[in-house]
């Protein structure tokens, strides 16, 4: 019996094709449950994470959406410090609006460039 996918994974599978990770711009990977949000910068060619962040270790405050965009902050500090500068966004099949959006906008205000 074939297993059923969702429209998200359907999404991301196509998203995924054209968005990979090198060395030199690796991919800023999201991903968001209904009360926290996560993400990794990853170096698909490797197959390593470079940089994480994640609103639930990090324990910030405030409403999801501001999370979110702090979240994407202190990836770009980790990211920074790291020596990385230019990523490949991959919103991993969602929507880019709400929580996805505010991350990106965090992480470009911390420096990063995609």
């Amino acid at each position: 019996m074939k297993k059923a996918i969702t429209k998200r994974q359907r999404i991301h599978l196509r998203v995924r094709k054209v968005v990979n990770g090198t060395a030199d711009r690796p991919r800023l990977a999201v991903f968001r449950s209904n009360k926290e949000i996560y993400a990794q910068i990853i170096d698909d060619v490797n197959g390593k994470t470079l940089a994480t962040a994640a609103s639930l270790k990090l324990g910030f405050e405030g409403n999801k959406t501001d999370v979110a965009k702090q979240v994407g902050m202190k990836l770009a500090e980790v990211a920074k410090g790291k020596g990385i500068e230019t990523v490949s966004f991959d919103r991993g099949g969602f929507l880019y609006h709400g929580r996805v959006k505010a991350l990106a906008e965090g992480a470009r205000e911390g420096g990063l460039k995609f």
